[in-house]
């Protein structure tokens, strides 16, 4: 029997606040929920933000939160953009200028003669013309971007020095992950094999600031030294090499499979081949982006993918650029917002969260990849995201009946493009017609905290989740009416939040779609908490689930007081650096299995041939 990856655990930190207990989820469907429903979230949010939770007003939460404009405190200054300009410095009898002797080039410039070489600052005599960069800045045709929490730092929260900004997220995402299962993670540890976890985490584009791969290309172009650091953790992968050394001390399965905009869905596919293998029973899947970065962002303006403030202006017919309001999925619209995300979920295997009484948020039916084949344009979409949501969707038929896809709903890869807004709907529309599905409900919660690319599925993902907790489909709030060229006969494009019964019990699944440059197309199916346990019911009877309920108990009260603490002092971050670090004298080896001196069980070695009967 094939195990059930289920979700036991999920955190991170996005535009909206913290993704543990569903707050970042809250934040969006606010105006949903009554003040009981989001007293936690306020107060958490105000966490984040270093403001006192007993004072601050609910409006200023509400405006460092989200979309809005990039604020020059914590990113850059959008209306003045640090570049150069070339120029060439004339004249007619030479140019004579002073230099500290430490700064002369080496070796001299044709041309350049010191007169006299023993004197400090030196005198250069340059018989022809100079050509050099002036600096300058510039206005950004881009200010709108989803960024973290006004306020919020995840260097604050370890010793994040030289770390680049996606790594310290990763710090701060994968601890609260973890540490929302309600259990120590060393208790995980203990009844399974050290090799049986599996952490696949990454970014789509490595780290791109001034300490990763930013700093290192930049640095000796601008007189500054390439660090030790910004080679090594710029690395793509190097997120879940952070969890693995840091954060769980595993020594299990690792690595990243970057897929562009699917990277998230890339990576949870790789977790669940590995629980549904019997490789691991214990997997950490994730990503963090911090792309809101000048030069990435105009790289994406230049191709024509990100809304210009212009663009909105015109959409608006206004003088004023709605930040806000940047992303617009399926409606008017001009392009997609750049966002900064890291999102983390924590799968086991149906019979380590029985064993556990790991609280049950839902399973991972599956996840499916194909590419585009053939096509012009490398960034432009194909038939591939097609055969992807055509396989979700017949899953889902298989495993709910005709009956509960009608009980499903779509988070759309919905980026506020005019292309995806036509490409998408066409592909839901026509997967809907084909499996009978009247009234397909579609989602696409970019338009509240933008495009993360790597984690934009995790941020659908964990969104989709406190549907089941709350029991709102979150609307596109950014939007007053639907594009002429969206394709919807079949699907129920919602502009406002969507009631979905006590818990979400009118939904028993959902589709989490992802879009990506080059052909990366994915599609999960998500079931919900109940028709999770009722699948594990079937699985194991009555009598295991029932010990299941009693232990969760437990379970639930502890990651009661986890968020209770977090939201009071702050999340205390997993970092362990440098302690109980193993070498050659911490292992013990045998035929048939090994031991490290950190683990309480052994790693078994194969002893059996698998290609014979």
């Amino acid at each position: 029997m094939k195990k059930l990856p289920v979700i036991t655990g999920f955190g991170g930190i996005n535009p909206a606040g913290r993704v543990s207990m569903h707050h970042a989820y809250r934040r969006m469907v606010h105006d949903a929920l009554d003040d009981q429903q989001m007293a936690s979230t306020w107060q958490d949010l105000a966490r984040l933000m270093k403001l006192d939770p007993t004072s601050t007003d609910r409006q200023t939460l509400l405006d460092g939160t989200l979309i809005r404009r990039i604020n020059p405190a914590s990113h850059f200054d959008p209306d003045a953009v640090l570049t150069h300009r070339k120029a060439t410095l004339k004249q007619p009898e030479g140019l004579r200028f002073q230099l500290k002797r430490s700064q002369l080039p080496k070796p001299l410039p044709a041309g350049w003669q010191v007169t006299d070489a023993s004197v400090d600052p030196v005198e250069v005599q340059v018989d022809r013309d100079l050509a050099v960069l002036l600096p300058e800045t510039y206005q950004a045709k881009v200010s709108s971007a989803g960024t973290l929490p006004e306020g919020f730092n995840p260097a604050d929260y370890y010793n994040a020095a030289h770390h680049p900004r996606g790594l310290q997220m990763a710090v701060y995402g994968a601890s609260d992950a973890v540490r929302s299962l309600g259990m120590s993670w060393q208790s995980v540890l203990d009844r399974i094999r050290p090799d049986q976890v599996s952490v696949y985490a990454g970014s789509s584009i490595s780290q791109m600031d001034q300490a990763g791969l930013k700093g290192l290309y930049q640095s000796p172009l601008t007189g500054n030294r390439i660090t030790s650091k910004m080679m090594p953790l710029s690395m793509p992968e190097m997120t879940a090499d952070f969890i693995n050394s840091y954060i769980l001390n595993s020594v299990g399965n690792t690595g990243s499979n970057a897929g562009a905009c699917a990277t998230f869905l890339y990576n949870l596919r790789q977790g669940i081949a590995d629980i549904a293998a019997g490789k691991c029973r214990v997997a950490i899947i994730g990503n963090s982006e911090a792309p809101v970065v000048p030069e990435i962002m105009e790289g994406f303006r230049i191709m024509g993918a990100l809304a210009e403030d212009e663009q909105l202006r015109q959409l608006d017919n206004s003088d004023v650029t709605d930040n806000r309001r940047a992303c617009r999925p399926f409606s008017s619209n001009a392009g997609f917002t750049m966002a900064e995300s890291s999102q983390f979920v924590v799968l086991m295997d149906d019979e380590l969260a029985l064993e556990t009484g790991a609280t049950i948020y839902g399973s991972v039916a599956d996840v499916f990849v194909n590419a585009d084949a053939n096509k012009k344009s490398i960034s432009g979409p194909g038939v591939g995201n097609y055969i992807t949501l055509a396989k979700a969707t017949s899953l889902a038929r298989a495993i709910l009946g005709d009956a509960g896809l009608q009980r499903t709903f779509v988070m759309a890869h919905g980026t506020g493009t005019p292309q995806n807004r036509v490409t998408e709907s066409h592909i839901f529309n026509e997967v809907a017609k084909t499996f009978g599905i009247e009234n397909w409900t579609i989602s696409a919660i970019k338009s509240y905290v933008g495009h993360s690319l790597g984690p934009a599925a995790g941020d659908q993902l964990t969104a989709a989740l406190g549907v089941w907790a709350e029991g709102w489909v979150p609307g596109i709030r950014t939007i007053d009416h639907i594009a002429d060229d969206v394709n919807r006969s079949h699907l129920n494009i919602l502009m406002n939040h969507h009631y979905a019964g006590d818990h979400g019990a009118d939904m028993l699944g959902t589709l989490i779609n992802s879009k990506g440059f080059g052909g990366n197309n994915a599609s999960a199916l998500i079931l919900s908490p109940a028709r999770t346990l009722s699948l594990m019911t079937e699985r194991h009877g009555d009598r295991a689930m029932t010990d299941w309920q009693h232990r969760n108990e437990a379970v639930s009260e502890a990651q009661q007081r986890y968020d209770a603490d977090t939201r009071e002092q702050g999340l205390n971050v997993m970092y362990s650096f440098g302690e109980s670090v193993m070498s050659d004298k911490d292992l013990s080896f045998g035929r048939n299995s090994l031991t490290l001196s950190q683990f309480k069980n052994a790693i078994d070695l194969p002893t059996v041939n698998p290609f014979t009967r």
